[in-house]
């Protein structure tokens, strides 16, 4: 019996991009032998985690179509993404899979009504009976976000705060009935007493909508109260992938563990002891044949210098670390 294609499948992606010039000229690799898969039918929220700069929004960009991989391909639905970007497939493609960006003031022309988008995508991928029922889909997407459709009316961006227009941006896309979010760094700028609001939707949308949620951020705590797995990144590698729970919990991978212990607790009466450790020159970093993490890696050995290490299980959880191998 065949196995039913998954709704996304990641094999062993690869982006190398070619810097400077002349005999400067050095190929890095931004993303490297990225492998995951989300289930149909099955909706989750994972995650994508890392320091800015390791390849976590690269990878988001080949998801959506933007980037072509330089090796591996990723399939949604058993389709190749390429194939589906391409020609008359795009608009399913766009309706099925939408993007959340980090900025929402990026996201809004300010010389137009923050109204107009939501109408035009809905009689773009939506109602087209009627205009009242276009004006329904997307008072009923503004509900789901907690915005009421009076709320936007003729107001242009610069009217609603950063978190209000996150949430409007959000709705705007589920206007579309979409299968699969892709929320790049979504909360990085809203208020914090406003980012579990925003954690909160995404669940609501994973258990009432069945929708799944790429959620790419370097905020460990958020990550750890909405995802339900998570895949820890760096200089272009998953080192550790597994549920939240045991990755951020217990975690196996050098990397792992101090992304997690340089977040201080919120208690007054314990005074943080832990240091952030500088990566220096990324570059270097990217470039290096082994292990990239070998160069401050605590429990660094000599094969981390010479081989990459290899992906391995360990607990439910997989890990990228001459340590385990």
């Amino acid at each position: 019996m065949l196995e039913a294609p998954k709704l996304l499948a990641v094999n062993d992606v690869t982006k190398v991009f070619t810097i400077g010039g002349g005999f400067h000229r050095v190929r890095l690799r931004a993303v490297e032998g990225a492998s995951f898969t989300l289930d149909e039918g099955e909706p989750e929220i994972f995650t994508l985690a890392g320091e800015s700069g390791c390849g976590k929004t690269t990878l988001a960009r080949m998801i959506l179509g933007l980037l072509e991989p330089t090796s591996g391909e990723v399939l949604y639905r058993g389709t190749p993404v390429q194939e589906l970007t391409k020609g008359g497939r795009r608009a399913q493609f766009n309706q099925e899979v939408q993007a959340v960006f980090q900025n929402p003031f990026e996201t809004f022309n300010p010389l137009r009504p923050v109204e107009t988008y939501l109408l035009e995508t809905s009689r773009n991928y939506g109602s087209k009976d009627s205009n009242g029922a276009v004006q329904d889909a997307v008072a009923e997407a503004l509900r789901l976000v907690g915005i009421d459709y009076k709320d936007v009316e003729r107001k242009y961006p610069h009217e609603f705060s950063g978190g209000q227009l996150q949430r409007i941006s959000i709705a705007r896309a589920l206007i579309t009935g979409p299968k699969l979010i892709l929320a790049d760094e979504p909360v990085s700028m809203v208020d914090a007493s406003l980012k579990m609001s925003v954690c909160n939707l995404f669940r609501v949308l994973r258990d009432e909508r069945r929708v799944s949620v790429i959620y790419i951020t370097h905020d460990l705590a958020t990550a750890y109260y909405v995802s339900d797995r998570i895949a820890v990144m760096f200089r272009g590698n998953i080192v550790e992938m597994g549920p939240v729970s045991k990755v951020l919990v217990d975690p196996k991978h050098p990397y792992t563990k101090i992304l997690r212990d340089s977040v201080p607790e919120p208690d007054p009466a314990k005074k943080w002891t832990g240091r952030i450790r500088l990566s220096g020159f990324e570059e270097r970093d990217f470039l290096r044949q082994g292990c990239k993490f070998s160069g401050r890696c605590p429990k660094a050995m000599p094969v981390c210098d010479e081989k990459v290490p290899p992906t391995v299980e360990v607990d439910g959880v997989l890990v990228k670390c001459h340590l385990y191998g």
